[in-house]
């Protein structure tokens, strides 16, 4: 059996000829090897792959949300091949598939699936992507209040090949589909089978809306240790369910966008694989916060300029600045990201804002002391001056204090105006702490070393 990048190089090389030979080779893939290839394959090489394998094999591949630009490549099979495709997938990946495709291509596909299908994603897609709606599948368990567990474990049976889930079930009502109850699977076999089922159902299931954002419904399921949570509409009719993992998802995208936007990076400049992203699309969007923090950059320039007589009249000043100042960064930075962690995980809000800020005061006092002893030595080694070394420890000791105490105030303060706290991002909190930072420290050398 050749390994994957033998398939890979002959795909490459027999693109223009045959494929005769390596359609049984890649059929015999297990689905997770077969994903990764055509991950590694552009558009029409895998498109091409696709449609050699039997619909039942693709419908397995596209269902896998670990394989990439989906739409994309079924953008590029024959529209009735698409359309049986998008029939057979699981309904949320589905309508996730559907929705990243283009405006005509949609249509294009809509006009040749199933009346039913149609339908269905039609009101699926009226959702925004990133809430509950938008992530959400219709293939939920449903069970009838009127039932005994026997009987709900008869129709379990009868319908399992045709649900996402059957771990987690919901009882509804016949006529208005409103939630009256949930009920697992382990609940159901552990019940007498003549008692009815809502008396082993849990009368107040944890729900969420439609419109909720995603990543509270993920919040919420990792919260209660859930399998899956109820979706409904302001009427509380019930829409469909969110199960665990397209959870996982959210927090593998939602992690993801918040470390792009802590490295100055707009989330979408890695929706799509490396190479497959034009360089002025990834120049597009990097260059806005660069521009940003190039400008607010040029306040340590500012800086540096107002403060020329005193590094003319102490040359020495100056050998200390990328120090000091990367020091004051690399503590804010460290701020920053504990409680960007804190924020995200609903440990810490707007009401702990005092409590934070003096704890992490606290911390950049005590990291300041023990880095300005280190620091006062290495001052006086290099320079035998030892007022020098006194402004060095006691610059050092105020600027951990200060970036520390601003790495705490404005992530709290950006969440609870509505801010992304990713969006004021490590690079940022280090350019502010280098032009404050400077300033510190030459104020207190001002004081100190008087013949300045």
């Amino acid at each position: 059996m050749p390994t994957l990048d033998e398939l890979r190089n002959r795909i490459n090389l027999r693109l223009e000829e045959s494929f005769v030979g390596i359609s049984e080779q890649v059929s015999d893939l297990a689905p997770a090897d077969l994903v990764e290839l055509l991950n590694q394959l552009n558009l029409i090489e895998a498109a091409t792959v696709l449609t050699m394998l039997p619909v039942s094999r693709a419908v397995e591949l596209i269902d896998l949300p670990t394989m990439s630009r989906r739409s994309a490549i079924l953008e590029k099979l024959d529209p009735g091949r698409t359309a049986r495709i998008i029939e057979e997938i699981s309904a949320d990946e589905r309508t996730d598939v559907v929705q990243q495709m283009g405006v005509s291509e949609r249509r294009r596909i809509l006009a040749k699936v199933s009346q039913e299908v149609k339908a269905e994603l039609e009101h699926l897609l009226q959702y925004e992507e990133h809430t509950a709606g938008g992530i959400m599948t219709t293939e939920l368990m449903r069970l009838d209040p009127e039932w005994t567990v026997g009987e709900a474990l008869q129709h379990i049976r009868e319908v399992a090949r045709e649900k996402e889930s059957i771990y987690a079930c919901f009882v509804m009502e016949r006529e208005t589909g409103h939630l009256l109850g949930s009920v697992s699977l382990r609940d159901l076999v552990m019940g007498e089978l003549e008692d009815p089922i809502t008396a082993v159902m849990r009368h107040k299931p944890v729900t969420v809306n439609a419109l909720d954002d995603q990543e509270t419904v993920a919040k919420k399921i990792a919260k209660y240790d859930l399998l899956a949570v109820p979706v409904l509409d302001e009427e509380g009719t019930v829409l469909g369910i969110v199960t665990v993992d397209d959870v996982i998802d959210v927090f593998i995208e939602e992690q993801t966008e918040d470390i792009l936007r802590m490295a100055a990076v707009e989330p979408g400049a890695l929706d799509r694989p490396y190479f497959d992203n034009p360089i002025f699309r990834v120049v597009r969007k990097r260059i806005g916060w660069l521009l940003f923090l190039f400008v607010a950059g040029t306040l340590t320039s500012k800086v540096l300029h107002s403060f020329e007589d005193e590094l003319k009249a102490v040359v020495a000043l100056s050998f200390f600045v990328p120090l000091l100042i990367g020091t004051g960064g690399n503590a804010g930075a460290q701020t920053v990201m504990t409680v960007i962690r804190s924020l995200s995980l609903g440990e810490i809000g707007l009401r702990h804002a005092w409590r934070v800020v003096l704890r992490e005061a606290l911390t950049g006092l005590l990291v300041g002391i023990m880095i300005s002893l280190v620091a006062f030595a290495q001052a006086f080694w290099i320079t035998h001056d030892l007022l020098l070394a006194l402004t060095i420890a006691a610059t050092i000791c105020t600027i951990c204090l200060w970036s520390t105490t601003v790495g705490a105030i404005i992530p709290i303060l950006a969440n609870s105006v509505g801010v992304d706290p990713a969006l004021l991002s490590a690079p940022l909190i280090s350019t502010l702490v280098d032009a404050t930072g400077l300033v510190i420290y030459l104020t207190i050398a001002k004081i100190v070393l008087v013949q300045i």
